[in-house]
């Protein structure tokens, strides 16, 4: 049996959200349905890992991005696994069918997961609203707590535990936390900053295995040497869900490929989000795993699937908070394979980091600057650059 509507979302994130909310605002008689596989709703996520933490004035009841205004249906625990492009439907494993005149894919992304340590009540692999439920149930003051990747989430996370009293131990790849970001400097007062809140740090090393038992659990580093904790929490990163657009013959290149209007090969299927690879004005062919892109890309989704449409131009922005440092970037903060300009207005508390390919601003890094952000995304308009040293003093 199926059952029709006039527009489809797979995938219940924050992308998904705010594309229901534009198309409703458009279209206000059409009816618009959520199909997702987590246990709830789409919430504000980066609040799993940064105020529902620290904010004490922000509570659970603030993260619900669907209300009943909206008029939108949203069906959570539904995986989906065919869609059938001439038929316009998509199935369910389970056999139940849901027909649209315009469909969304906002799968978003599968967290990467670590050898030998399924997720279990021990072991977490951080992304969803559950998720969060589950750690903070956990974080209780002397609780020993692992933290798996130097990545956002992971930094995030270890930062919000030490502060809840648990014992934390954090694990990083890199030869310094935050090294793929920030220049050596930079990363090394960003590592101390953990340090001296009394989080662990363990760097140069990588989870190659563990075990969970009724006592905890207990990981195998790549070095051999071992540690054990009440659990673990890892973030390390997504995979692309792009299998079901794959199985529809649509194009995949790490991600869905969409064009400027964020149509698929199939021009009654749309893709935003983390899964969508779209081509960004200022920089090229993207995929942006941030929520300044789930915003306005699934807004933008929205406005385009309800026939109030216009290419998607914004350049979005990332961020993060841990303790009393706040960092704001757009386009590619990557210190490992770019050159650095630092500019300091107050030394490792407030400036902007320049990162460069040779002559070609690639991206900007503000720390304790938001109100520089548009001005940054404007040097990357013009982003080639003669010289380095007038790079200092445009937004400090």
């Amino acid at each position: 049996m199926k059952t029709q509507y006039d527009y489809l979302i797979v995938g219940a994130g924050m992308t998904a959200a705010n594309a229901a909310k534009a198309i409703r605002k458009n279209r206000p008689s059409a009816s618009i349905a959520i199909l997702g596989e987590e246990k709830h709703p789409p919430v504000t996520r980066p609040a799993l890992s940064k105020k529902l933490w620290t904010d004490p004035e922000f509570t659970e009841d603030d993260i619900w991005m669907i209300t009943d205004d909206d008029r939108v249906e949203i069906h959570t625990e539904t995986r989906i696994t065919r869609l059938d492009r001439a038929a316009r439907t998509v199935a369910t494993e389970d056999g139940a069918e849901f027909g649209y005149s315009k469909l969304l894919l906002a799968t978003g992304g599968a967290p990467k997961t670590l050898p030998d340590l399924p997720a279990s009540d021990r072991v977490l692999y951080f992304r969803t609203y559950a998720d969060y439920q589950r750690l903070r149930d956990a974080a209780t003051p002397g609780a020993r707590m692992l933290v798996a990747g130097g990545s956002y989430i992971g930094c995030e996370l270890a930062a919000a535990l030490v502060q809840q009293g648990c014992e934390v131990t954090l694990i990083t790849p890199d030869n310094v936390l935050g090294e793929p970001l920030f220049p050596d400097a930079f990363a090394r007062h960003f590592q101390d900053t953990f340090t001296e809140h009394g989080v662990s740090v363990i760097t140069r090393r990588q989870v190659t295995g563990g075990s969970v038992g009724e006592q905890g659990v207990c990981v195998t580093l790549d070095d051999g040497s071992t540690l054990e904790g009440d659990m673990l929490a890892a973030g390390i990163g997504i995979t692309p869900e792009t299998a079901l657009a794959e199985q529809a013959g649509l194009s995949v290149d790490d991600g869905i490929v969409v064009d400027q209007w964020l149509t698929t090969d199939d021009p009654n299927i749309f893709a935003a989000g983390d899964v969508a690879r779209y081509p960004d004005v200022r920089l090229g062919a993207q995929r942006v795993e941030h929520v300044d892109n789930a915003n306005q890309m699934g807004t933008q989704a929205g406005h385009n699937m309800a026939g109030v449409a216009s290419a998607y131009t914004h350049t979005p922005y990332f961020y993060s908070n841990v303790f009393d440092l706040g960092f704001r970037a757009v386009g590619t903060a990557d210190a490992s394979n770019l050159d650095t300009v630092s500019d300091w207005q107050t030394p490792n508390r407030k400036g902007a980091i320049f990162y460069l390919d040779d002559d070609t601003l690639k991206g900007v890094m503000l720390i304790d600057l938001d109100d520089q952000l548009d001005a940054a995304r404007a040097l990357l308009e013009q982003p080639t650059i003669t010289d380095r040293d007038a790079l200092k003093g445009k937004l400090t």
